[in-house]
């Protein structure tokens, strides 16, 4: 801290991107873990379907956001290696070049699929709430709420 309150900011960049990075990798493999266990808990009958399907999308959500983290993080050292390439290290550039459009490639093709698994949940959940209320257990709020949000992803993909 100094005198007047303010925090001390250093000029060495902090390893947080590194660190989310593992943590995302960590959480992406006990998500993958929960969402196996989870379908054989449904199948099991010990499980509702929707829990399951919920475990299963948090394993999209969860790729979607390592694949944004490592994009970011690879811009980041391409950039701060973009101030030490020289004439000569031209090979090094078109290997960072390639790491980014690689990161890149696999951060849209993620949130295509993060997308898509979002509308598949939508009409799932629609399709579930007009059956409860066709049968009397669903109320209608209920529909219109999966309506608007169905309507909202798909208006989102446009």
């Amino acid at each position: 801290m100094q005198p007047d309150g303010r925090p001390v900011v250093s000029a060495e960049p902090s390893p947080a991107p590194a660190l989310d990075i593992a943590q995302l990798q960590k959480q992406l493999e006990r998500a993958k873990k929960s969402a196996a266990f989870a379908e054989r808990l449904w199948k099991a009958g010990i499980l509702a379907k929707v829990e399951a399907e919920q475990r299963a999308l948090r394993v999209v959500r969860l790729e979607a956001e390592l694949a944004k983290a490592q994009l970011a993080d690879v811009q980041k050292s391409t950039a701060a290696n973009d101030g030490m390439v020289q004439t000569g290290q031209i090979q090094q550039a078109t290997s960072e070049e390639s790491k980014v459009a690689l990161a890149q490639a696999t951060a849209e093709t993620a949130a295509i699929n993060l997308a898509k698994a979002e509308l598949n949940a939508a009409i799932l959940n629609l399709q579930r709430q007009q059956k409860l209320l066709a049968l009397g257990s669903g109320r209608r709020s209920d529909v219109v709420r999966a309506e608007e949000k169905l309507a909202a992803l798909k208006h989102g993909q446009e």
